[in-house]
């Protein structure tokens, strides 16, 4: 699989759970909690899935698939990666708030993964290039 291909699939992949992510607040917003938790549950998985896969894929798979990166390409990556790990991390620990009922550090959290995946989107899909240079 080379590089393009992967960031394209990514791209797609961020633009996919962020319609989930859209459907979820809709649910919360119109008070229905179970349906929002339910997909958040989706969007975690999906997501924890796209972060493994691409870490198996440059790990052991095919380590150089980003090789063809230049200067600017890699701190396009760097930065999209400040934004997607922490919110990465944050989804399990907001899941597991948001089942055990802790509603305000859930809110607290959700609050600081909006503006992380705010960031990881737009990083993501306009920031990162997907052609070889």
């Amino acid at each position: 699989m080379s590089g393009p291909i992967v960031i394209i699939t990514l791209k797609i992949a961020v633009a996919a759970v962020t319609v989930l992510l859209l459907a979820s607040l809709v649910a919360l917003a119109t008070g229905r909690r179970r349906l929002h938790g339910r997909i958040n549950f989706f969007f975690l998985v999906l997501t924890l899935a796209a972060v493994l896969g691409l870490e198996v894929l440059i790990r052991f798979v095919n380590p150089g698939v980003f090789d063809y990166f230049d200067d600017a390409a890699r701190r396009a990556l760097r930065l999209h990666l400040w934004f997607s790990v922490p919110a990465a991390m944050l989804l399990p620990i907001m899941y597991l708030t948001g089942r055990a009922g802790r509603g305000r550090l859930h809110l607290a959290l959700a609050m600081m993964f909006v503006i992380l995946w705010a960031g990881t989107v737009v990083t993501g899909i306009f920031f990162l290039p997907h052609g070889s240079r």
